[in-house]
């Protein structure tokens, strides 16, 4: 399963419904884009360090998607559905959602404009 953002938070914040789920998926990937808007989010927090340190320890259990060429084709296929249907979303999430049809795997996250993309899988909590 990717972690999409607000799901990473969940997840380290202990919501006991996003632990739950992610403590029972097989396998837990986290874009390298949601490891770089976690860091943005978290640099003003006075519980910086905590949140760091917590995402350091997920990052070394988890797989880190990096975007490669087959990637941007996705996102670019993406883009293309969503214009063509009227419904844009954050640029950051159409590389979540490149990364998810990529791999074939499902996007945990609370954002339902990522049901607006053909092909992937959503779960909530």
């Amino acid at each position: 399963m990717i972690l999409d953002t607000n799901a990473l938070f969940a997840y380290l914040d202990r919501t006991p419904e996003a632990v739950e789920i992610v403590s029972g998926a097989r396998d837990v990937a986290i874009p390298v884009i949601v490891a770089g808007e976690f860091a943005f989010g978290i640099s003003l927090s006075r519980h910086r360090e905590a949140y760091e340190r917590s995402l350091r320890r997920m990052l070394d259990r988890s797989t880190v998607l990096d975007i490669g060429f087959e990637t941007a084709r996705h996102y670019a296929a993406i883009r293309l559905e969503l214009k063509g249907a009227g419904k844009p979303i954050p640029a950051n999430d159409i590389w979540i959602a490149a990364l998810s049809r990529q791999h074939a795997i499902p996007v945990m996250s609370r954002d339902t404009h990522f049901d607006f993309v053909g092909g992937l899988r959503r779960r909530t909590w």
